[in-house]
C-alpha cells in the first residue's frame, strides 16, 4: 500500500543480486526471492524508527519476472527494461523522497537527474 509520506525505496534487484558472486545466475528468480525475503524481514538497514515509514519496491526483470509481493515489499516485474521501469517509478513519485539502490552508473545518473538519492547494493546486502 502506497504511503505518500513514506520514503520510497526502489531496489534494483538484478544489480543488487549480481553484486555478490554467490551462484545467483543459476537461479535468478530464487535469488530475487531471497532478496525480497531479506528486505521483508529486515527492512532498510539503519531505518528502524516507525515514525519514519519506508515503502520498499523491488524491481525485477528477465528470468526473475513473476516474483510475488510479500508484506513489507512490493515487487514489480518490469515489462521491458528494469532501468526504464525504475526511472518511471521515480518520475511518478509525486515529489516524495526516493532512494534508489543500485550500482548501475547510468541508472544512478538518470534517477538523480529526477531528484532521487542513490545508494549502493551494500545498503541492503550483508
Amino acid at each position: 500500500m502506497e504511503n505518500s509520506a513514506a520514503l520510497l525505496v526502489i531496489v534494483d534487484s538484478a544489480n543488487v543480486v549480481g553484486s555478490v558472486p554467490d551462484g545467483w545466475w543459476r537461479d535468478r528468480r530464487g535469488a530475487a526471492e531471497r532478496l525480497r525475503d531479506r528486505l521483508a524481514g529486515q527492512g532498510l538497514p539503519g531505518r528502524t524508527d516507525p515514525a519514519e515509514p519506508v515503502e520498499i519496491v523491488l524491481v525485477v526483470e528477465g528470468a526473475a519476472r513473476g516474483v510475488e509481493s510479500v508484506p513489507g515489499v512490493r515487487v514489480e516485474s518490469a515489462p521491458g527494461s528494469g532501468d526504464d521501469h525504475m526511472v518511471g517509478l521515480v518520475a511518478g513519485a509525486g515529489g516524495r523522497p526516493v532512494l534508489v539502490v543500485t550500482a548501475d552508473r547510468e541508472l544512478r545518473r538518470r534517477v538523480t537527474a529526477l531528484g532521487a538519492t542513490v545508494a549502493g547494493p551494500r545498503t541492503v546486502r550483508p
